[in-house]
């Protein structure tokens, strides 16, 4: 999702949350190997802490279960509806990216969290208008936990009565259109203004959509938020990759 202009922070009511508790990007959430994971086997990259990887006994209906976050109620996820491939689940793959990258391939609807060993975890995505129009290597530079949005000024040709929500943004909250958490990829001191973000329509996973960057599941970005450090690298693919 694009988003031009400044993201001025306002705490949540009843939420007791700081400004800091909303845009992380400090030295303190640098990168901290752990044990984790597949059958308590698999060593993996990432914050401390993470969740454990999903593996042939994983909970789904709990993974996408409705949940409350921040006093904001996420609603569940009719993921049976879909097809398997775009739940949330480690998968081999094959990258000379080191373990902890992030690579999107807008052309197959996924994001993988590169894994050690040739695995990844994979989610499905929606890609909108957006998320083809930026490919190469960024940086997560900042995670935003329940992001306002501000529409861009060519949707606001389009749509003059999003003009209001120019100034101070949309409200956070599940009809927001970036969801639950937002991570906002740079190059060097550049914000290249592409998006990874949750989505309050979560039948748009394993689509192309008319609008926005790449979309995820409220609750699989929560799951990658958990995971991914400040700094991760993010390799958007520039075109669909060769299958075998």
């Amino acid at each position: 999702m694009v988003s031009k202009g400044p993201d001025k922070m306002q705490p949540l009511s009843g939420a007791g949350l700081s400004r800091r508790s909303f845009v992380i990007g400090a030295p303190l959430f640098l990168a901290a190997c752990q044990s984790s994971g597949v059958g308590g086997g698999v060593s993996t990259v990432g914050l401390h802490n993470q969740p454990d990887l999903p593996g042939e006994d994983f909970d789904y209906a709990a993974a996408y279960a409705a949940t409350t976050d921040y006093d904001f109620k996420v609603p569940a996820i009719a993921y049976k509806n879909f097809d398997r491939k775009y739940w949330r689940q480690v998968v081999d793959y094959d990258t000379r990216e080191r373990p902890g990258t992030i690579i999107v391939d807008p052309y197959s609807r996924f994001l993988y969290w590169t894994l050690p060993g040739g695995k990844a975890l994979r989610y499905g995505i929606g890609v909108g208008r957006a998320g083809f129009s930026w490919s190469g290597d960024a940086k997560v530079r900042v995670k935003r936990v329940w992001p306002l949005w501000r529409p861009p000024r060519e949707m606001i040709a389009r749509n003059p009565a999003l003009e209001k929500y120019w100034k101070d943004g949309y409200p956070r909250g599940p009809r927001n259109p970036l969801g639950a958490r937002a991570l906002d990829l740079w190059q060097g001191s550049v914000d290249t203004l592409y998006r990874i973000h949750g989505t309050k329509k979560p039948d748009s996973i394993g689509r192309n959509v008319s609008s926005g960057c790449i979309r995820m599941w409220n609750q699989d970005i929560m799951d990658l938020f958990k995971r991914v450090p400040t700094h991760t690298k993010v390799v958007v693919l520039s075109k669909a990759p060769k299958t075998g």
